[in-house]
């Protein structure tokens, strides 16, 4: 089994596919640094109209490499650094891409699948794809970005839902709740996909750059463009989170994670 980002493009489109066979497509570190470099690549290219971002097979992302995790999650650094440099360089760099991008999601969509596809413009999924961040069941929080990049996508109610209730939502519920932009029977998405992104492919790609760099600004937040500059008003709501992230990984040495990831791999309940 081999975790990779694959990266085509053909006719003004940038095929992105998590590619972890056997794991749902969950991401490895590995992929979250390749993912990184492939947006930088899209960003930087001027014959890429749209980007369609896939899972290989019956599913999008399961969410993390539940596999890695016992050999740097109890260290608060590598912790930190996992978090702040590698996932939310690969989600922040998502989300500065002028690209038009489409996520096309089957089957499971978990923790990082919806933080992925939360950075997409346009949403559509098969009908039988399931939405959700259990991770309170492995005793471990979302990362303070990464919750807000979720709950500014999903909403607030979905967000306390998927968090605080390790719920799992099907795709109706989430078109329901806005998230989605379409959902149609599983035998149909690839055609939906393909469809809409050669209808942006034909609309001028200057006015598609244009106006994500202007929806960007209007949405947002010192949380997630941290990168930006941002008007006073908003420079005033930092302060906060800086409070936030100074202490946001000192769980990594407790015993509740430990617990919950060890409980996992031995495919055990967790006591927590």
């Amino acid at each position: 089994m081999t975790a990779k980002i694959k990266f085509e493009q053909s006719d003004g489109v940038a095929h992105v596919t998590l590619s972890y066979p056997g794991r749902f497509n969950a991401m490895s570190r590995a992929m979250w640094q390749e993912l990184r470099a492939v947006f930088e690549r899209i960003q930087h290219s001027t014959d890429v109209r749209c980007v369609l971002i896939s899972g290989q097979g019956a599913h999008f992302c399961a969410g993390g490499d539940i596999s890695e995790y016992a050999a740097f999650r109890f260290n608060e650094a590598s912790l930190r650094e996992f978090h702040e440099v590698e996932v939310w360089g690969a989600l922040r760099t998502m989300q500065a891409c002028d690209v038009p991008m489409v996520a096309q999601i089957a089957g499971n969509c978990m923790g990082a699948g919806v933080e992925l596809a939360s950075c997409c413009d346009i949403r559509l999924a098969a009908e039988s794809a399931r939405f959700g961040a259990p991770i309170a069941r492995l005793g471990f929080p979302m990362a303070p970005r990464e919750a807000a990049l979720v709950a500014r996508e999903v909403g607030l109610v979905t967000a306390r839902q998927m968090l605080l209730e390790a719920a799992v939502l099907g795709a109706p519920e989430m078109l329901q709740r806005g998230f989605l932009s379409r959902v149609v029977a599983d035998i149909d998405l690839a055609a939906l996909a393909q469809t809409t992104v050669q209808r942006i492919c034909q609309l001028a790609p200057q006015a598609a750059r244009l106006n994500k760099q202007t929806l960007r600004v209007l949405n947002s937040s010192p949380v997630l463009l941290d990168a930006l500059p941002l008007p006073k008003p908003l420079m005033a709501q930092v302060e906060p989170l800086s409070t936030l992230l100074a202490t946001a990984y000192d769980y990594a040495d407790s015993a509740e994670q430990r617990e919950g990831i060890h409980a996992f791999l031995e495919k055990r309940p967790p006591r927590f």
